[in-house]
This record gives structure tokens, sequence and C-alpha cells, in this order.
């Protein structure tokens, strides 16, 4: 029978009158193409993570995007059609596109079943004389082991980039994940740690890095680049330098509003994590010591995007029927991003090779689900969630 009193749903809205002011201001502008405002949520959102430089976008997938061109257009790290990208097996679809987009061969390596990021064990043996870099996918907020990672990296100096886009204000060993690699990046869609309508970021230490992003985003110009830069400089002709283009580039720009936004959540990020952490804690106790269920263990700090299930012994082959059982009950449930990638239709049109067994990948994408968390106080849902799956 239907829990008619309480819905656990996988994400709420986190907005108050702030945002809706800051939307007000901007109609009132009646400015609302890429401007002050967006600039002004890279620089604080520059100084909160602790990166010489941020590059707003209009979502987490093309924040994805534009670090692959950027290192393809970058002198100095200069990828080429052919070289090999080692990515984990699990993770959202644009992770992967933009190195296919890009003609780059995807490695996929198995994950840690416990912290569901990509196994370090398993990297050296993916590497080949192709390899040139590491795409890092931080998942569900918790972050890879970087100690691990960053010394295989310098090793075989290999390029390490992140996707943190589910993985806002988490931490490995005090320091922000999105900043370990070259570049990093970030979403701010609905159901994620900030929200802003749509939005990305990526940020970076590097300033031609940072020069050659901001021209890809804008069509390749370099209207948005200062006089002198890295990239080429201007003719201080204006009417020349309006559309300059110097790089094969996108439209991928961000809104006022979204700028505008993202400026009055970030100043509610240490509450939101404060919540999200509450959370977590009260789940942990309601679920670790679950002989039938496996829950992501925390590598450093999580940011906790979601809590991952899956389910072993006796309800090992049993996701189907949970599934169907929390929907009648009002638990919305999802996978585990996008399971073992590997397995989706789309991989026909991937060039591809999968390193070892992914085996892992598989019991996540056969055995797992996940259910939201975010701001709100949920320990009725989480009791709520504990008392169906104690009537299995």
């Amino acid at each position: 029978m239907k829990n008619k009193k309480l819905h656990y749903s996988l994400t709420a809205d986190s907005w108050d009158n702030k945002e809706l002011l800051a939307i007000n201001k901007v109609v009132k502008s009646n400015r609302f193409t890429m401007g002050k405002n967006v600039k002004k949520f890279e620089n604080n959102f520059s100084k909160y993570i602790g990166s010489n430089y941020s590059v707003m976008v209009n979502s987490g997938s093309s924040a994805n995007l534009l670090m692959v061109a950027a290192l393809f257009y970058s002198k100095k790290f200069n990828l080429k059609r052919g070289d090999e990208i080692i990515v984990p097996s699990v993770s959202w679809s644009t992770t992967y596109f933009p190195l296919a987009q890009y003609g780059l061969k995807i490695v996929f390596v198995d994950i840690d079943l416990n912290t569901l990021n990509l196994n370090h064990e398993l990297i050296e043996k993916a590497i080949t004389k192709k390899t040139k870099a590491i795409f890092a996918v931080n998942l569900l907020g918790n972050s890879c082991n970087y100690d691990e990672i960053k010394k295989i990296s310098r090793k075989h100096s290999l390029y390490l980039i992140e996707d943190n886009c589910e993985s806002l204000g988490s931490k490995y060993k005090n320091k922000y994940t999105g900043t370990f690699g070259i570049m990093g990046s970030y979403s701010f869609f609905f159901s994620h740690h900030l929200q802003t309508i749509e939005g990305g970021m990526i940020v970076t230490n590097d300033l031609n890095l940072y020069e050659i992003l901001v021209s890809l985003r804008a069509h390749g110009w370099t209207r948005d680049l200062p006089e002198i830069n890295t990239i080429q400089n201007k003719k201080l002709d204006k009417f020349y330098d309006s559309f300059n283009f110097v790089l094969p580039g996108y439209n991928l720009r961000p809104g006022e509003l979204n700028g505008a936004i993202g400026i009055e959540q970030l100043k509610k990020i240490k509450f939101f994590m404060k919540m999200r952490r509450l959370n977590a804690i009260f789940f942990k106790e309601l679920f670790a010591n679950d002989k039938n269920i496996l829950i992501q263990s925390e590598t450093g700090t999580s940011s906790w995007f979601g809590f991952s299930i899956i389910l072993i012994n006796k309800l090992a082959n049993k996701r189907d029927d949970v599934i169907k059982f929390l929907e009648l009950n009002n638990i919305e449930t999802r996978p585990i991003v996008a399971g073992n990638f590997t397995k989706n239709p789309v991989i026909q049109y991937l060039d591809y090779r999968i390193s070892g067994k992914l085996t892992n990948a598989d019991i996540s994408d056969k055995q797992g689900f996940f259910i939201g968390n975010d701001h709100r106080n949920l320990r009725e849902e989480l009791i709520l969630l504990r008392s169906i799956l104690d009537k299995l």
C-alpha cells in the first residue's frame, strides 16, 4: 500500500527569496547575455574552490567538452586523435562523449565496488604508449584517491583532468576535488549541489588553458580576451577585434540569470554541505551494518550527492523487485549514474577498449541504485526507506 503522507524525492528546490530578487534585478537591467553577474560568480567560485581561474558555461556537460577541446588546442598539452584516455567504467555519458567527439580512444577501467570510483590499482595495467591522460571522476560526491592517481600520472607523464560534476564541496586531504588535475568540471543542474537553472564551471590554474577556454566558450573569438594574451594578441582595432576568430569554438555561454542565481547559491554552500553530511551520518547509521546492502565508502570528505545502495547476498538478484516496491511507497530511485557504461547501445559509436574485466561495474549496474540527498533534513524519509527495505 502506498505511503501517502511522505514522498522521498531525488532532490528539492534550494531557492528562496534571494534568488528571486536576483532574477528580478537581471530582468530589470534588460541585460540577459553573459556579463557582470557571470564574471562575479566566476570570481567568487575561484575564491571558494581555491583556483586561479574559473570559466562558467551552460552545463557540466559543456564543461567536460571544453576541457577536452582545450587540451587539443593547447600547444603545451597538444592532445591528438588516436591518443588514449583512461576513464572509469561507471560515469555519466558526457564524461565519455567529448573524448569520442575529438577522436580519442576511451580506455575503460573497472571501479572499486566500495568507493564506486576508478580503481587506481588497475590503472597501470591499462597504460600503453598511446596513453596520454587519466580522466578521473568523483562519483556521487566521493573523492578519488588522489595520492595514488597522481603518483601514477607523474610516473607515466600523464595529464590528469577531473569530472567533478557530482562532487562540488567534497575534499581529499583538505583540498577540494576538481582542483587536483590541470582542469576540473562542475555542474549546477537542478539535482546538484548548486542550482542555477542550467550551468557548469571549469577551474584551472593554467593561464593558457584559461584563455583557450574563454575563447572556445564564445565562438572561438578573441573578444573576451585581454589585449595581451597567450593565444593571439589583439590589434587594438575595435572593429577587427569584435569578430576575430582564432579557435574552432562553440556558443556555450551561460546567461546573466544563471550567474546571478549562482552568486546567491554559493553563499549557501556551507549550509548545503552541512545538511547533506548530517543526512549522510544518519544514512550510515541505518545501513552501514546491513549484511544485504553495500553503501558507498567515503574517501576523504564526501559531499554526498546521493546515497548509493548495492544489493548483495540474499537481495543480490532482487533489484527490480526492490525498485518497484520502493516506487509503490513513494521513494524515487535512479541507476548508479549510467551503470556499466559499456552496456549502453551508444558504445557502438565510440572508439574504445576495455582493460581487464569490469566485474564491479557490472555489479553496480545490475544490483545497484541510488536515492536522493539534498539540503533538507531527510531523517523521516530515511526512516521510511529503512522500514520498507526491512519488509523484504
